[in-house]
């Protein structure tokens, strides 16, 4: 089964830095394109990155590109999502999943911008 786990998420000043990761396990993590999603409060899902099973091909909503990088390392059944440059309005709950509507996704990591 599916199992996917987010962590680094936290308070962050504006203009900061965070790495988030994502455990991924119950599944062939190298052979899955692999997507960063977000929910600010009172709003729904928005896509953030994708990123193909080598980790070559990457995309990136216009809200984020320039600031965020998505990466992976497969030998570690691992995502990330290098985020640098955060806004106020990057406060949200971050999200990893395996289907590009995000409905796999895990639990979440909090991440709060704020001076």
């Amino acid at each position: 089964q599916v199992q996917l786990v987010e962590s680094g998420g936290g308070l962050v000043q504006p203009g900061g830095s965070l790495k988030l990761s994502c455990g991924a396990s119950g599944f062939n993590f190298g052979t899955k394109w692999m997507y960063w999603f977000r929910q600010a409060p009172g709003k729904g899902l928005e896509w953030l990155s994708t990123i193909d099973p080598d980790g070559i091909s990457t995309g990136h909503a216009d809200s984020v590109k320039g600031r965020f990088t998505i990466s992976r390392d497969n030998a570690k059944n691992t995502l990330y999502l290098q985020m640098n440059s955060l806004k106020s309005e990057d406060t949200a709950v971050y999200y990893c999943a395996i289907d590009n509507l995000g409905s796999s996704r895990g639990q979440g990591t909090q991440v709060t911008v704020s001076s």
